[in-house]
This record gives C-alpha cells, sequence and structure tokens, in this order.
C-alpha cells in the first residue's frame, strides 16, 4: 500500500550532506567524460563530487597485509564465474571510516518539490517552474503486458561494487570494482529485472562488462551494446543504467540507508540529463517526465528511499530512447544486502509506473 508521504524538517545541506562545493554548471558530454573518467588523475579531490553521480575511478587494491575474519554468516565467497578481478577475501580495515547516515528533504533555490513527492535537483539554466509544469505530463512511450522485451536494464560500469556487510571501517586499497557477477552491480539489475517478470513486464538485463579492464571509454561500448539489443528488439521503451555512486572524502565513505518495512536498503538517485545544445538530445524532456513519474512513485510506494532526481547537463547515451535513465542505487559504502533489496523496491515501483503506461 502507498504511503502518505511526509515533510521532514531536517535539512542536509552541508557538503557531507551530498553535493558538491564547487559545481561546474554546463558539461559537454566530453567535458563530463573527462571528469567523470579523470577526475582522481588530474588531482580533484572527492569532496568536489560527493553525490552528483559521477561517482570515482579508484585506484587498483594492492595487496593487503591485515587478514580480517568477519563473523559466521558474513563470508563472501567467490561465484565460480568470478571473472578475471574477484572480489576480496582479506582486508585491511585501517583506511578510515564508514558513516552511516540517511539523507532527508532538500531545501534551496536549485530544488523543487513535485506534485505527489519527491524532489528534482535543477542545476540547469530552466526554471524550476518549467520543468514543473514537465513533470506533470506523462512519458511519451507506452507499455504492453507481454513477454516481449519492453525494458533493457544494462550497466555502463558493470564492475561497480560494495561493502560486504555493515562494518565501521573500510579498505582503502580496495577499488570497489569486481568482474563478479554475483558481488557487484549486476546483482541490483537482477533484482530489478525480476520484479518487471513477476509483473508480467518483458525485460532484458544485460550484463556485458564495459568497464574493465579499461574503465575509460566505457560510455562507447555500452553505447554499441544497448545499440545492438535495440536493433534485435525495437519493443524496448526503457533502457536503465544501473550505477552505484561514490560519496566520500577525508577518510569517511557515506552509506546513506532509509528503513522499509524493518529492513535497510540503500538509498536511491535518478539523473536524468539535459541538452546544453551541444550533445544531440532533442527528447532530453521526454525522459525527464519519465524521471519524474517514477520518482514519485516511488517515494510514494517508500517514504524516504530516494534523493532528489538530478536534472543535469549530462549526456550517459540517453538519446537512445525517451525511457532513458540512469539510477544511482546506493554508494561504494553501502552493502551489498541494502542495494539489492534497494532492486527489489525499484523494480516493484518501476513495475507499478510501466502499468499505469499501459496500451
Amino acid at each position: 500500500m502507498a504511503r502518505k508521504c511526509r515533510v521532514l524538517s531536517a535539512v542536509l545541506l552541508m557538503a557531507a550532506g551530498g553535493f558538491m562545493t564547487h559545481y561546474l554548471p554546463v558539461l559537454t558530454q566530453a567535458a563530463g567524460a573527462v571528469i567523470h573518467e579523470e577526475a582522481t588523475a588530474v588531482g580533484v579531490t572527492p569532496e568536489l563530487f560527493l553525490s552528483s553521480g559521477f561517482g570515482e575511478d579508484f585506484t587498483e587494491e594492492t595487496e593487503s597485509t591485515e587478514v580480517f575474519f568477519p563473523s559466521e554468516g558474513e563470508i563472501i565467497t567467490p561465484s565460480p564465474d568470478a571473472g578475471p578481478k574477484p572480489y576480496p577475501t582479506k582486508w585491511d580495515l585501517t583506511g578510515g571510516t564508514v558513516e552511516k547516515m540517511s539523507y532527508g528533504r532538500y531545501s534551496g533555490t536549485q530544488y523543487f518539490d513535485l506534485r505527489t513527492c519527491g524532489q528534482v535537483r535543477n542545476e540547469t539554466s530552466h526554471a524550476n517552474e518549467e520543468l514543473y509544469d514537465e513533470s506533470l505530463h506523462k512519458p511519451d512511450f507506452t507499455i504492453a503486458r507481454t513477454t516481449v522485451p519492453q525494458v533493457l536494464i544494462m550497466h555502463t560500469h558493470t564492475t561497480e561494487c560494495f561493502e560486504p556487510y555493515e562494518r565501521d571501517a573500510y579498505d582503502a586499497n580496495f577499488n570497489y570494482r569486481t568482474t563478479d557477477p554475483a558481488l557487484n552491480i549486476c546483482r541490483v539489475g537482477d533484482a530489478i529485472a525480476e520484479q518487471l517478470e513477476n509483473a508480467g513486464i518483458g525485460v532484458i538485463h544485460d550484463t556485458t562488462i564495459h568497464d574493465y579492464p579499461s574503465y575509460t571509454g566505457s560510455y562507447e561500448r555500452s553505447r554499441r551494446t544497448v545499440q545492438a539489443i535495440l536493433d534485435a528488439h525495437p519493443s524496448i521503451k526503457v533502457v536503465l543504467d544501473i550505477h552505484r555512486d561514490a560519496i566520500g572524502g577525508n577518510g569517511v565513505i557515506k552509506q546513506p540507508t532509509v528503513r522499509i518495512d524493518g529492513k535497510k536498503a540503500a538509498q536511491v538517485m535518478i539523473i536524468s540529463g539535459c541538452d546544453d545544445g551541444t550533445m544531440g538530445m532533442p527528447d532530453y524532456m521526454k525522459n525527464f517526465r519519465f524521471a519524474c513519474m517514477l520518482q514519485q512513485q516511488m517515494e510514494s510506494d517508500y517514504e524516504g528511499l530516494t534523493r532528489p532526481i538530478l536534472f543535469d547537463y549530462r549526456h550517459y547515451n540517453q538519446d537512445m530512447t525517451t525511457g532513458s535513465l540512469l539510477i544511482e542505487v546506493g554508494t561504494h559504502g553501502n552493502t551489498l544486502e541494502q542495494v539489492v533489496y534497494s532492486g527489489e523496491l525499484i523494480g516493484k515501483s518501476l513495475s507499478r509506473t510501466l502499468i499505469r503506461l499501459e496500451d
């Protein structure tokens, strides 16, 4: 049953609450790619990219000198098809602190509330009033409940992964990437896809690795993957690029959660790209309408699950359909259990959203 949205009095507006202290207001596709993939190399501090959807390209991990044995039931065993970069089995927990927290409601001129619940963070030249009016329109596609594919779930940064379980410290030598599909962002995609299948909505979950061994060029490679699938399945209306964020700095990484039905779920952020006139995305507002519809459904179903939609000058291959979005599920500080649960919740809300768009 949908829950009534509650206005929270607590407002998190400090840098540690999840936005950049120095913001680049207009990013072309090329500029965004450079910042996204080379920020660490040029010496930009992580604080500049808190909760802004860029993530971080962590350095390769080195051999740990400390063996850490988790308690019984918490040991993560790599799957047989873990690939060339398996998940660590030992840890040096001297890197810093895992901060457990929850993002609340935001205020400020760049934020506005959607009609029922949920918020948008507007980092563009469009007026909030214009975007609010757009949010009242339905997306530019309809859905049929059939086994014919309607939705594509994929991952540009397929190797993104998470903390193995709840703990108070993290291993700075681990770069939170693994080719093991049982332990990386593919597990979240599996959880979303399962709920769509349960609702009778045809879905393809593609787990092609696009960011390993080379991180640079991930979006070019994922675009080729998506285009091939769209060519083979023209019935697909929705393409969701499922990621995880990377929020932290100065010896702290964030673990943003909300408790839903007695369990911790990682908080979620939708990114809907805006065209500055150079990106070849003439239909970006149609994607934004879909983002707003999904955001309101998720927040209505599961209060506190969402962070504001980020509407910004980003490309992220969102020109390929009018239902193309990027969704950040948790951060590198969240646990695998938390993000898989969020995937389940996203899938349920997504199913309800799409059913409302039936032919």
